[in-house]
C-alpha cells in the first residue's frame, strides 16, 4: 500500500522528507552557537525550564567555547567517519534558543553555515516568544538559496504546564510565532513533551485536535526524561503522584494511537528522546537506542494494520 506521502512506509517520515528534497543523504550536525533563553536571563525568568539541561543531549564536538565553523568542520569529520554516505548537511542550531539575539548578530552567527559549501539547509531551534516579523523576513530570504527549518519548542497545549515547567510563554504565543513562520513559506516543526507534571494520556489525546489544526510542516515527540540536576527533580520528590512515566513498551502503544490521529500531512521528525544513561535521574528504558524504539514502533504499526492519520476523526 502506497500511503498518502508517497511511500509504504506507515508514517510520513523525515527521511522520506529529506531524501525527496534533496535527492540525497543528508545528516544533521549540531551547532551550539553559546545562545541563552529568556527563562534564564531574566527577560521573563531565571532557572530555565524546569527539565532542561543541553548537555544531555549536545554531541562531543558541539561545544559553544568552539566557533560555528569549527563546529561544522568537527560535525562533518564525525559523520564522514560514521556514516560515510551523507551527500550534504543540515547546519542545526540547537542548544537554547537560537533567535534570540537582535538581527545583524544573528547574521553572523549564522554567517559560517550559510558560506559552507557542505551546507544544503539551515535548522534554526527556539521558543516563540523569541522570533519576530524582521527575523522571520530574513529566514524568508535564505529561502531562495537554501532550505530553512525553524523548530519551535511548544511542550505543551496547557497553560497551567507551561507556567509550572517555567517556559516564561502561554500556548497562544505558540500559535502567532507558528502562524507568522507558516505565512512565510518557511518550513516550521513544533517540538512536544509526553508526561510533564500534572498531564496524562488523556490530556495529550485532547490536545491532538489544537495540534493538528497548527500549521506546521513537522512534529517531534519526546518522552519526559528527569535529567540528574534539574529543577524538576526537586517537583518530583514533592508531588510524584503528578507525573505520569512510560515504560518503552507502553510508551509504543500509546505513541501508536497518538499517530494514528495525528494529521498525516504533518512530517514526523522523532517519535522519542534518547539521553545518555549517565544523565538520567531514573531509567525506565534501559540502554535501547532510538533506533530500535523506531523499529518496534513500526513493527505495531504493522501487527495492529494502522498508520499515520487512520483514526485522524475518531
Amino acid at each position: 500500500m502506497i500511503y498518502p506521502w508517497g511511500d509504504e512506509r506507515r508514517f510520513n517520515s523525515y527521511k522520506r522528507f529529506l531524501s525527496h528534497k534533496f535527492g540525497t543523504r543528508v545528516q544533521k550536525l549540531t551547532i551550539d552557537a553559546g545562545f541563552t533563553c529568556p527563562n534564564r536571563d531574566g527577560s521573563v525568568g531565571t532557572g530555565g525550564c524546569t527539565y532542561c539541561l543541553n548537555d544531555a543531549f549536545n554531541p562531543s564536538y558541539c561545544q559553544p567555547a568552539k566557533s560555528v565553523a569549527q563546529q561544522l568542520a568537527e560535525g562533518v569529520e564525525f559523520h564522514v567517519n560514521r556514516y560515510r554516505r551523507a551527500g550534504a548537511y543540515l547546519a542545526y542550531f540547537q542548544a537554547f534558543s537560537n533567535t534570540y539575539a537582535p538581527l545583524e548578530i544573528l547574521k553572523e552567527i549564522y554567517a559560517p553555515a550559510l558560506n559552507n559549501p557542505a551546507i544544503c539547509g539551515l535548522i534554526v531551534g527556539t521558543r516563540p516568544d523569541c522570533i519576530d516579523e524582521s527575523k522571520l523576513d530574513f529566514f524568508a530570504s535564505l529561502q531562495r538559496r537554501l532550505f530553512v527549518s525553524i523548530e519551535y519548542g511548544v511542550e505543551s497545549c496547557d497553560d497551567r504546564t507551561l507556567r509550572r515547567i517555567n517556559r516564561g510563554h502561554d500556548f497562544a504565543a505558540a500559535v502567532r510565532a507558528i502562524q507568522m513562520t507558516a505565512e512565510r513559506g518557511i518550513h516550521c516543526a513544533a517540538h512536544f513533551i509526553y508526561g510533564l507534571p500534572g498531564e496524562t494520556p488523556d490530556t495529550w489525546f485532547r490536545d491532538l485536535h489544537s495540534i493538528n489544526e497548527l500549521p506546521i510542516n513537522g512534529i517531534k515527540f519526546h518522552q519526559l526524561q528527569l535529567i540528574k540536576g534539574t529543577p524538576m527533580i526537586q517537583d518530583f520528590a514533592q508531588h510524584p503522584a503528578d507525573f505520569y512515566f512510560f515504560d518503552q513498551p507502553s510508551y509504543i502503544d500509546f505513541i501508536v494511537k497518538i499517530t494514528e490521529r495525528l494529521n498525516p500531512a504533518f512530517v514526523i521528525e522523532r517519535f522519542a528522546g534518547e539521553v545518555p544513561p549517565r544523565f538520567l535521574y531514573q531509567n525506565t528504558w534501559g540502554t535501547v537506542r532510538y533506533d530500535v524504539v523506531l523499529q518496534n514502533i513500526e513493527k505495531k504499526m504493522v501487527e495492529l494494520d494502522t498508520w499515520q492519520g487512520k483514526a485522524l476523526n475518531h
